[in-house]
């Protein structure tokens, strides 16, 4: 094989291992961020906003290659039913030889991640360290450590797609803490937290056999539709009682429009259970729903 092909192969393998479409969710929670301020102050300082971006998103691909990696090297990925939603991207198990490549995307994005970080505590202050701190802790224990706790697993995709960027990314905008990041940042929280709670069904047997211990392997699936039910009503009832407490304007219950989606996808998670992975509508739903919501609510914060 020539040196091109070896290159284009290698490229293939890590690109699928960074899981591209996952990471649309990251520029959604940090333009929520930069809502809040916008609405405030009137604009943002762009290079702020591109360079928390840019943290933010090689957070996320350290995540996901470092979990592709330590899931290959345990052997869970050749076990997996690969859906769009779950199981892994599968590259490794196909490509085996470039496992080592991916790791150094995943040490190297790493890196950045902390190299921007500490660009942020030049910038704006110590203030920042308790969120970068707790952001680096999520990266390097989530795959080891954190899958095998289940209620810390249920909560740690929220923390850090919802308090996380959310809040660090209104921190570095504004220079300082605002009370209303913290509110908005519930809502994404749930969300991903049932995000990644619904994709955890195809997988329940296949983790549990790897020694995962997340939600649902601990709970079972009816409880876990329990909690994806509360956690959806709970988006609700947050974004109405913000409007009404004056938090949020009035256009902010647009952010409600999505969520009708929420339930269809729980309805196929109480039919098909451990088996919806063969019916991607309800996790693409799950997914629909995850990425409007907090859109529609940043929308609706910068042009009330």
């Amino acid at each position: 094989m020539n040196d091109g092909s070896i290159e284009k192969k290698m490229l293939k393998t890590v690109v699928q291992s960074i899981r591209l479409s996952f990471l649309i969710l990251t520029p959604v929670c940090i333009f929520l961020g930069a809502s809040i301020v916008i609405a405030k102050q009137g604009d943002i300082d762009i290079f702020l906003f591109i360079l928390a971006l840019l943290g933010a998103l090689s957070a996320h691909v350290s995540v996901n290659t470092l979990n592709e990696y330590f899931d290959f090297k345990s052997g869970l990925d050749l076990t997996t039913e690969k859906t769009k939603f779950s199981g892994g991207s599968g590259a490794l198990p196909r490509h085996p030889e470039m496992a080592g490549r991916v790791l150094f995307v995943g040490i190297g994005t790493l890196f950045a991640t902390l190299v921007i970080g500490g660009f942020f505590i030049w910038q704006s202050g110590v203030e920042i360290i308790p969120v970068g701190v707790t952001g680096f802790a999520l990266i390097v224990t989530y795959t080891g450590w954190i899958n095998r706790h289940p209620w810390l697993c249920l909560i740690a995709p929220g923390l850090g797609f919802g308090f996380l960027m959310v809040v660090g990314t209104q921190f570095v905008l504004a220079g300082e803490y605002m009370t209303l990041s913290f509110f908005v940042a519930v809502i994404p929280f749930l969300l991903v937290n049932n995000l990644l709670l619904l994709n955890q069904y195809p997988d329940i047997h296949a983790d549990s056999n790897a020694g995962r211990y997340h939600f649902p392997i601990a709970y079972g699936v009816k409880r876990s539709n329990i909690v994806y039910g509360l956690f959806s009503l709970a988006t609700i009832l947050a974004i109405i009682i913000y409007v009404v407490a004056g938090y949020l304007p009035v256009l902010s219950l647009i952010a409600l429009l999505p969520m009708p989606l929420a339930f269809f996808s729980l309805s196929g998670a109480v039919k098909y259970g451990e088996m919806i992975g063969g019916f991607p509508q309800y996790l693409g739903t799950n997914v629909a729903v995850t990425l409007l919501t907090p859109l529609l609510l940043a929308i609706s914060i910068i042009i009330a």
